[in-house]
């Protein structure tokens, strides 16, 4: 299986509602103008009713439509998967059907992100599994989407901990929602991050960007991102003008 994932990328983040979508989005438009193939898998949706958009449509409609994307399940409420699931009735889904969806988009694309619900260990199913699991069946590695503000340093940490003691590879970490006007915490966290999680800064989205036309969206998406993930962004560049 992980040879058939050469080109997949778990994206989890510290917590919700902390720009993962926006990243993801923007990752698969910068792919898109590289001449890359992508797929979007989103193994649990939550909060979404069953004719409304969820994440997977947030990313066709910014990323553009040549973008496969892929729901596995969906849930009412606003909830952790397990739970929603289990007061949904509806059944769960486990890391081995997330691994055999990936791994079989990557067989028919160049680039496969697969983005988490909430934090890395936000339980998916009632044994407790997480992205985590699925990232190990993949052997894919894990970016992270952090927060700029007041206690991203704390759950960084905590998170690249977890992701060390699972032996799962990290990408790195990427600021899902950068301020317009940074406050001290987040200029003094651009240099921080990287320290205390022992993973390289591969990017700043901006505040709003989720509002801009979807052309204008793909034309600076990979402005916003380091060269390892297909972008021009410059961590040192990013530093000496905020930091």
């Amino acid at each position: 299986m992980g040879a058939a994932a050469a080109g997949v990328v778990v994206v989890s983040g510290t917590g919700t509602e902390i720009g993962k979508t926006v990243v993801t989005s923007a990752i698969a438009a910068a792919a898109v103008a590289a001449g890359r193939s992508v797929a979007v898998l989103k193994p649990a949706q939550t909060g979404v009713g069953p004719d409304e958009d969820g994440d997977a449509a947030e990313v066709r409609r910014l990323a553009g439509a040549g973008v496969t994307t892929l729901e596995l399940v969906r849930y009412p409420e606003p909830l952790a998967p397990d739970t929603a699931a289990r007061r949904s009735g509806l059944a769960t889904v486990g890391p081995a059907e997330v691994a055999e969806a990936a791994s079989k988009l990557a067989t028919e694309h160049d680039l496969v992100l697969v983005e988490g619900a909430g934090g890395l260990l936000v339980r998916f199913d009632e044994a407790g599994h997480t992205l985590a699991d699925a990232a190990r069946l993949l052997r894919a590695p894990v970016l992270i989407v952090v927060p700029a503000g007041l206690g991203t340093l704390n759950s960084a940490a905590l998170t690249a901990e977890a992701l060390r003691a699972r032996e799962l590879a990290a990408l790195g970490l990427v600021v899902g929602s950068w301020p317009t006007t940074p406050d001290l915490a987040s200029r003094c966290n651009l240099a921080d991050l990287p320290s205390v999680s022992a993973m390289p800064l591969l990017g700043a989205v901006p505040q709003g960007s989720a509002a801009l036309a979807p052309a204008a969206f793909r034309t600076a998406a990979p402005g916003w991102l380091a060269p390892e993930l297909g972008g021009g962004w410059s961590a040192t560049e990013f530093l000496r003008t905020w930091a």
